[in-house]
C-alpha cells in the first residue's frame, strides 16, 4: 500500500512510518521541519506534495500538539489544526487519493458526564480547550468533504499516549528525564506535580497499529477511538516509573508544576475500534514505561 504520513517527523510520525514499513508498505513522510518543508496552511503546496506522492492512502497527523499552548494562540491553532485539515482532504479529493485518515484527539469530547464514562464516539463534542475546538472542527470538516466527495474519511480520536521520542513538555518524558538526571547525578529526591489527574494512557506503539488497522478496515464516515479504557492516576504513572529506576526515588510535589485547574478523568471506549478491525493493545503500561525511562537515559 502506497502511503503518504504528514507530520512525519513528530512524535508519532516516526513510530507510524516505522511499523508502515515493517508492514511492506512504500511510505513517504512530510514534515515542516523536514527538507520539503510540508505547510498544511499552503493549499497549493499541499496539493502539489500529494500528487507527487500519489499514496492510496494519507495518514495526517500534521498538527499543533500541546494542548496547554493552545491558549497562547488560538487563531493559529485553528489555521493549522482546522484548515490545514481541510486543505489535506480537499486535495486528497481532487487528486482521486482513495483514503484519508483523520488523526484528532480526545480532547475533542471536552465536558463529559462522569456518569457516562468511558465515553464511546456518539457522545458529543464539546471541547473546553482551542486545541481541542480545533480538532473538533477538523473533524466536522474533514467528514463533510467526505460526504461530498468520493474521498474516504476515517476519523481518529486518540487517549493520551506516549513511548520513546516523545519530548519532554510531556507528563511521562518530563518524569522519566527527571528520573534520568537523578540517576546520573547520584541523587534520590524527584520533583512532580499532582499525583492525583488521571489518565487513559497507551503506548504510541499500539496506537499506531490501529491507525493502519483503521487505514484497511475502518468505516468511512466514522470516527474511532483509540484509548485503554482504563484510567491510571499521576501518580501510579510515576511510582512506575520509579520501580525501573536504579535509585531508590522519591517524589516531592512542587507547587509550581500543579496545575490551577486540572482536567476531570476521561476514559475512552474502544469497543468500535475492537469491532471494526479487532485491535487489541500489546504494550503493558509498566513496559512503556520502562522504554520511556530507558530512552531519557540515552538522550543524556
Amino acid at each position: 500500500m502506497r502511503a503518504v504520513v504528514t507530520g512525519s517527523r513528530g512524535f508519532v510520525g516516526p513510530h507510524l512510518l516505522a511499523h508502515l514499513e515493517a508492514e511492506g508498505d512504500e511510505v513517504t513522510g512530510l514534515d515542516f521541519a523536514g527538507p520539503e518543508r510540508f505547510d498544511v496552511t499552503d493549499a497549493a503546496a499541499v496539493r502539489t506534495h500529494l500528487g507527487t506522492a500519489a499514496p492510496e492512502v494519507v495518514y495526517h497527523l500534521a498538527a499543533l500538539s500541546h494542548v496547554g499552548e493552545s491558549w497562547a494562540d488560538p487563531s493559529t491553532q485553528f489555521r493549522v489544526n482546522a484548515e490545514g485539515t481541510l486543505n489535506v482532504v480537499a486535495a486528497a479529493a481532487a487528486l482521486g487519493i482513495r483514503r484519508v485518515v483523520v488523526i484528532g484527539s480526545s480532547e475533542e469530547y471536552g465536558e463529559v458526564d462522569p456518569a457516562t464514562l468511558p465515553v464511546d464516539e456518539s457522545a458529543a463534542l464539546r471541547p473546553v480547550t482551542p486545541y481541542g475546538a480545533a480538532k473538533a472542527a477538523a473533524e466536522t470538516a474533514a467528514l463533510q468533504m467526505g460526504r461530498a466527495t468520493d474521498l474516504e474519511v476515517v476519523c481518529v480520536r486518540p487517549f493520551p499516549h506516549t513511548g520513546p521520542g516523545q519530548t519532554d513538555r510531556f507528563l511521562v518524558p518530563a518524569l522519566a528525564a527527571r528520573i534520568a538526571r537523578a540517576e546520573r547525578e547520584g541523587t534520590d529526591t524527584v520533583v512532580m506535580g499532582s499525583r492525583t489527574p488521571m489518565r487513559d494512557l497507551s503506548d504510541v506503539r499500539d496506537v499506531v497499529r490501529a491507525y493502519r488497522l483503521l487505514a484497511i478496515a475502518g468505516r468511512p464516515g466514522l470516527a474511532y477511538n483509540v484509548c485503554s479504557g482504563a484510567s491510571t492516576a499521576v501518580g501510579e504513572i510515576a511510582d512506575l516509573l520509579a520501580a525501573a529506576s536504579t535509585r531508590p526515588i522519591r517524589f516531592e510535589t512542587d507547587p509550581a508544576l500543579v496545575r490551577p485547574v486540572e482536567p476531570p478523568p476521561l476514559i475512552g471506549s474502544a469497543a468500535r475500534l475492537r469491532e471494526h478491525t479487532g485491535w487489541t493493545p500489546e504494550h503493558a503500561l509498566a513496559d512503556t514505561l520502562a522504554d520511556v525511562l530507558a530512552a531519557a537515559r540515552a538522550a543524556g
